[in-house]
């Protein structure tokens, strides 16, 4: 019997991407590298649990569910994250920031000081800059002050993100949006007293997720099956996202649906898993060359 494994997700490291296993095992990625894997024959995609505890029913999961999670275990781990604001006496620095994914998508969120840029890199943002340092519910005030007074909202959909990877402008173009928008923020009243603003410093990470030059896509997977395999090139990878290269174009793999699964290793160019086309036609791949 082949040997399977399970995937924990994609990571990122100081020296890049990480697919990461069971036990703790993980896959430095590489541009130019093959990442080929097939979901063993007759599978089911199980839940993954809730904060490090397994599903005590090992549910079956949907496979276009990015979060892996049944509906318990779903409500167990959001009860207890930041989002949820039930942690209003966390006593860690915590710090808010403007990030950047194209021409018009900027957000504003808040990470834990003590992470870094970690959770900008998790989110595939392409520019990002601090805007300030403090308490929990301080950087909570500031993230809803920006979207009361400017409408800048909290979340992307990632598919809007995918969709303009391929087609960024300049450097200097991707840093002024971003610029503008701190700036506008700095001049807003009602900021809270314990919040430490940041000056603008604007770290750009095209070069670390790959961009510079990333052939159009023509889809994205939708969902792993039993039996299929996904095979390609690594070109690029941001957030969660692989950019495989293969026989049909570059197709993103969302790693978030790799969790769950028991997968095994596979050999030769093959994808045979569902893959949805580009709704947007003028970001498609006309040809090979």
């Amino acid at each position: 019997m082949a040997q399977t494994w399970r995937c924990s997700g994609l990571r990122w490291s100081a020296d890049g991407p990480v697919l990461m296993w069971g036990g703790g095992r993980g896959s430095a990625l590489s541009w130019g590298k093959r990442v080929a894997f097939g979901v063993v024959d007759e599978g089911v995609r199980t839940c993954v649990g809730a904060r490090g505890n397994a599903c005590p029913v090992r549910a079956v999961v949907s496979g276009r569910s990015a979060g892996a999670r049944c509906e318990e275990c779903a409500r167990l781990d959001r009860a207890h994250s930041v989002a949820a604001d039930t942690m209003a006496d966390d006593p860690r620095p915590y710090r808010v920031y403007l990030a950047w994914f194209g021409p018009g998508m900027v957000k504003v969120g808040i990470t834990g000081a003590a992470r870094g840029s970690a959770r900008l890199l998790e989110q595939g943002a392409v520019v990002f800059s601090w805007l300030g340092q403090g308490p929990l519910m301080a950087a909570r005030r500031t993230e809803e002050l920006l979207r009361a007074a400017l409408r800048v909202p909290d979340r992307i959909p990632y598919a809007e993100k995918r969709a303009v990877r391929a087609a960024l402008p300049g450097a200097g173009e991707r840093l002024e949006e971003i610029r503008e928008l701190h700036a506008r923020v700095m001049e807003l009243e009602g900021w809270p007293e314990s919040l430490e603003r940041a000056p603008f410093q604007a770290v750009d990470h095209t070069e670390v997720f790959g961009l510079e030059g990333l052939p159009p896509a023509i889809g994205v997977v939708s969902e792993l099956v039993a039996g299929g395999v996904v095979s390609g090139e690594l070109v690029a990878a941001a957030g969660p996202d692989l950019h495989l290269a293969t026989g049909r174009g570059v197709v993103v793999v969302d790693t978030r649906l790799m969790t769950g699964w028991e997968l095994t290793a596979v050999r030769g160019e093959k994808l045979t898993v569902p893959v949805k086309e580009w709704e947007d036609r003028s970001v498609r791949q006309d040809g090979l060359f």
